[in-house]
């Protein structure tokens, strides 16, 4: 071997080593740094026809990308078991559990106690009017439940846009960091920080959306929803659609018109084709919005209509018109049997035996359309007001249970399914997040590892030192040589 040629060599170990150097400081430094992947060197030898030595021909980012498709894939589903368990715990508390006043079964307590009570001294204006009080808040306590109800729907739906905008905002950033690392990649330049980047913006979309990120040339990726969805595939993104809802009712759904699903590129989804965003947020949002919620609304609905059934029934209070209102109403109104649906959100007391509304409160004792106040010490309708309550009978509505049940039950049964499905969802969302937890440690231990990275350093300092005293040991050969001349 030359002299030149052993100082080329030992200059590309120089090279190498220093270039190595400065990708050991870039690990250690990101360590912590959010989408960051370890760098190395790719070496190669040089051949001898050029000297021999090393070659640097790039930096590789090291990712797993098993473990990290993995990984997004768990995030999607911690995000759509997360909302839906969030859901099932917000109704659960609205409708209540336990012995705290005010849940279902003890607003309903009060009111047969009120009942009771007053059919003890029927005379009592004070007990009429507790009871008067006790059936206020058990109809505002079915207002409270629906209301709720509703105002989560229209939660979803308005998460649902955030969402879409937030997956479009990062679909444009997906597609600008594809043309900057094309263009770099063309120039032969470092495109590595870029793909962080990218990785970065990708990871937080995942929780909307399951997504599958496939590798196009010269450093690009396409993005696909697992559901085959394609969402980026070129050098413009997919545009996503939703047009949210001003306010939602309880009779709005899909079906009709007045509730939007997705667009995807001016085309409106059809059922079918809102599979393909299936798994994360935005289907949970879905989920909760177009079918969990609607089937709480229609098991308090049916609750109330079943209250209400029991107290305008005239075997019960002989005043009545059979199918008019009792002392719970529709709107001041009968109830349509056909029109059941949001009858939750509209239940009220009669103001027929309101005094702050012109009404009386005798007629609780008496009868709701009684000529007069009759005798005070007949304790009669109150009776049968408070047995209608706990009579078990076979609910009117299909809604809930198909077996006969008193007004007592009903109610447990309404808190005892929603804790069952809290229990459930939490348990899943537990599962998956316990999944991504142990998928997340994965890619971490994957990533920069300090102590290998010190022990790489220490290399490259011995590799650096030896071939600078390659280097100085031919330079020292160089010039004993011009001094024997």
């Amino acid at each position: 071997m030359s002299i030149s040629s052993a100082i080329s060599n030992a200059i590309s170990g120089l090279t190498a080593a220093s270039r190595g150097t400065e990708l050991v400081s870039s690990n250690i430094a990101n360590a912590l740094t959010p989408g960051y992947a370890r760098r190395e060197l790719d070496l190669s030898s040089r051949i001898v026809e050029r000297g021999g030595g090393v070659s640097v021909n790039g930096v590789n980012r090291m990712v797993n990308s098993g473990l990290l498709a993995d990984n997004r894939l768990a995030q999607a589903s911690v995000g759509a078991s997360g909302t839906t368990s969030a859901f099932h715990a917000a109704m659960e508390k609205l409708l209540g559990t336990g012995q705290e006043a005010s849940s279902l079964g003890q607003t309903l307590t009060a009111f047969e106690s009120a009942l009771t009570s007053a059919a003890a001294r029927p005379d009592s204006e004070t007990r009429l009017g507790n009871v008067l009080t006790a059936a206020t808040d058990l109809a505002e306590k079915l207002n409270a439940v629906s209301d709720t109800i509703q105002a989560e729907r229209a939660a979803a739906d308005k998460t649902i846009a955030k969402d879409v905008s937030r997956l479009n905002a990062a679909l444009e950033q997906v597609a600008a960091l594809n043309k900057q690392i094309v263009s770099l990649s063309a120039q032969g330049k470092d495109t590595a920080s870029l793909a962080d980047a990218r990785q970065t913006v990708i990871d937080g979309i995942t929780d909307i959306v399951p997504i599958k990120e496939i590798p196009r040339e010269n450093g690009r990726v396409a993005l696909f929803t697992t559901g085959g969805a394609v969402l980026l595939d070129g050098t413009e993104p997919s545009i996503i659609a939703f047009e949210s809802a001003k306010g939602i009712t309880p009779g709005m759904s899909v079906l009709d018109g007045s509730l939007a699903r997705l667009t995807m590129n001016d085309k409106l989804l059809t059922d079918g084709q809102m599979d393909m965003f299936d798994g994360g947020t935005i289907s949970a949002n879905f989920a909760i919005r177009d079918q969990i919620a609607p089937d709480y609304q229609k098991q308090i609905d049916a609750f109330a209509r079943d209250l209400y059934d029991r107290l305008s029934d005239p075997a019960v209070d002989p005043t009545l018109n059979s199918g008019g209102p009792g002392l719970f109403s529709d709107a001041q109104t009968a109830l349509d049997p056909s029109d059941e649906t949001g009858f939750a959100g509209r239940i009220a007391v009669t103001a027929l035996v309101d005094p702050a509304a012109g009404g009386d409160l005798w007629r609780i004792r008496a009868g709701i359309n009684a000529t007069g106040s009759g005798n005070s010490s007949d304790s009669g309708l109150l009776g049968r007001l408070a047995g209608a309550l706990s009579a078990s009978r076979l609910p009117a509505s299909g809604n809930v249970s198909q077996v006969p049940r008193s007004l007592q039950l009903l109610a447990s049964d309404l808190a005892s399914l929603a804790a069952s499905k809290r229990v459930q969802s939490e348990a899943g969302a537990l599962q998956d997040s316990t999944h991504q937890t142990s998928l997340q440690s994965a890619l971490l231990a994957d990533g920069v590892d300090t102590d290998k990275e010190m022990e790489s350093l220490l290399a490259l300092e011995r590799a650096y030192s030896a071939n600078a005293k390659v280097f100085q040991t031919a330079n020292d050969m160089l010039d004993a040589i011009l001094r024997l001349t």
